[in-house]
């Protein structure tokens, strides 16, 4: 029988956080592709644009105007996926087709009045005003007593469904806890209860312990390639102090924390040298008002892209009908990112 090389051989992996499997296949990151290639996006934007809805001063589409913000702007999305008005859930006696109304708010977070700026392009300080906005954001949604989560997230990248160039990120609030924090939730309160301890900070410890997977850190925070990454570069966030949401940040957290953002966020344009598509999102306590010692606040970036700034992985197949699937192994994708260079390619 031959040893065990996770580079090599396929095997499964588990995800304390969902309490679910992924497939991992490294075998197959050797494989020619000749499949879908998709167009990069134009990096020459300028300063301001006339024609886009986010800048300052400029009318959306339902002819509002947007202030003449200089750093942070927030908005209630002209299009949400979610109304804060009551409605009554029609009868239905029949377990098969459970239907309950959503209430909620969105709003869409400017994060720069500059239309040419992305997070890897701004100044730390500057980072450290989206922060602030998260925080206030997270406060003002999370108190009303209608609302029990607050998701704070960013669709970066056309090929990520992004619609406005301008740097921007959403803030989802609603009454129910969806589906994968109800899911992280469960497996946190279920470890803490058992042990007295977050789960992620006893992951954290050991991640620091081994050194395959982290990215890079500073004082507060670590960035690392979770042991059950999916996605080819997905990396996590994880604060090393163990507090459940970012209004708990002390000033000096808050400053670690756009510290991190700015320099993971370089590495990713780093990678093929481009303007790097993902998602990421923050989980922290919901704000049910209940006391949630299980949580500790960490954030996601899932980037789709694979082998080069054309080539995008899919989950399809398999994934689909099975269960999550990678071909690069999550300390191979580590090693990468963690030799790129912190200097943005465009500063060289």
């Amino acid at each position: 029988m031959e040893a065990f090389d996770n580079n090599e051989h396929p095997h499964r992996r588990f995800n304390p956080l969902l309490g679910e499997w992924i497939l991992v296949s490294p075998h197959r990151a050797k494989r020619p592709w000749q499949g879908q290639k998709e167009s990069t996006q134009a990096l020459n934007l300028p300063e301001y644009d006339p024609t886009c809805y986010l800048c300052a001063g400029n009318e959306r589409s339902n002819g509002v105007y947007n202030d003449k913000y200089t750093d942070v702007f927030v908005f209630d999305n002209d299009f949400p996926s979610l109304l804060q008005g009551e409605a009554e859930a029609p009868e239905e006696k029949s377990p098969l087709f459970q239907l309950k109304p959503e209430r909620g708010i969105n709003r869409v977070i400017c994060f720069s009045p500059r239309h040419d700026l992305t997070i890897p392009e701004m100044e730390v300080s500057a980072i450290e005003k989206v922060i602030q906005a998260w925080k206030d954001q997270y406060v003002d949604l999370g108190s009303r007593d209608f609302i029990n989560h607050v998701q704070i997230f960013e669709n970066k990248g056309a090929v990520m469904g992004c619609s406005n160039p301008h740097p921007h990120g959403q803030i989802w609030s609603q009454s129910s806890l969806p589906t994968q924090v109800e899911k992280t939730q469960a497996n946190l309160k279920k470890y803490f209860e058992e042990h007295g301890r977050s789960l992620l900070s006893d992951y954290l410890a050991e991640e620091l312990e081994r050194k395959e997977r982290i990215v890079l850190e500073n004082e507060h925070f670590v960035v690392l390639v979770p042991f059950w990454a999916i996605w080819p570069f997905e990396t996590l966030i994880i604060s090393k102090r163990h507090f459940g949401n970012i209004t708990q940040m002390t000033a000096e957290e808050t400053a670690a924390y756009a510290d991190v953002l700015k320099r993971i966020t370089v590495k990713y344009d780093n990678l093929f040298e481009t303007s790097f598509p993902y998602s990421s999102g923050i989980h922290q306590t919901p704000t049910d008002g209940q006391e949630h010692p299980e949580w500790h606040f960490h954030m996601h970036f899932y980037p789709p892209l694979l082998r080069s700034a054309s080539v995008k992985k899919f989950m399809v197949g398999y994934e689909m009908m099975a269960e999550a699937q990678r071909d690069i192994s999550a300390e191979k994708s580590a090693a990468m990112l963690r030799e790129l260079s912190e200097t943005h390619y465009k500063q060289k």
